[in-house]
């Protein structure tokens, strides 16, 4: 008898998205999973061998979008000549993606990459997410170049501050309450530009 299968995994990635969002990983379940995207059982567990693999698959389609529309605020704004902008563009990112798709953005906020990463996860889907990494370092380095034209490890933590760590602090708990503050926005900017003014370590 052939095993069941499921005609649209992004149907199971979108469900899987909103419960997360709405309940939680701890409550998340291949039963309620597969009532809210009206698959069975069985075909879940065929499609993606896991409910693990399921949460990281979901996280990471998003995440791919993210850095996907991140690159494209950075590379507008060094096409411009404005590297200033082009650092707070990769800051203000998650805001962006929060008007854009605020459950997407919400999901991203609500998981860790690391806590993902767990035996259970394919080893594809756990490959793709390690990849995500290089996609970031390239973002970072290259705009360490484009500020200060230095790619060394001090000149890409004094980026990674402005692009990852503020905005980790500023913005992610506005984004998991569902409204992100256009002051707060704006202070996030002021923020980047203090960082940019001191300069990496020499």
């Amino acid at each position: 008898m052939p095993r069941p299968r499921v005609h649209s995994p992004d149907a199971v990635l979108d469900a899987a998205e909103d419960l997360l969002v709405e309940h939680g990983r701890a409550q998340l379940t291949i039963r309620a999973l597969a009532e809210r995207s009206g698959a069975s059982n069985g075909s879940v567990y065929h499609a993606f061998g896991s409910l693990e693999t399921v949460v990281a698959a979901a996280w990471l389609r998003r995440a791919r979008s993210f850095l996907t529309l991140q690159r494209a605020a950075v590379d507008e704004a060094l096409a411009a000549g404005d590297v200033r902008r082009a650092v707070q563009a990769a800051a203000d990112a998650p805001a962006r993606l929060a008007d854009d798709d605020l459950r997407a953005a919400r999901l991203l906020v609500s998981l860790q990459r690391d806590d993902l990463l767990t035996g259970a996860v394919a080893p594809a889907v756990a490959q793709d997410l390690r990849a995500l990494d290089a996609t970031l370092a390239t973002t970072l380095r290259d705009l360490a170049h484009a500020v200060w034209d230095r790619g060394d490890a001090a000149a890409v933590d004094g980026v990674t501050a402005c692009v990852v760590r503020l905005p980790a602090a500023l913005l992610f708990g506005e984004i998991r309450a569902g409204r992100v503050r256009a002051h707060t926005r704006a202070r996030l900017t002021a923020a980047v530009g203090a960082v940019l003014d001191c300069g990496p370590p020499s």
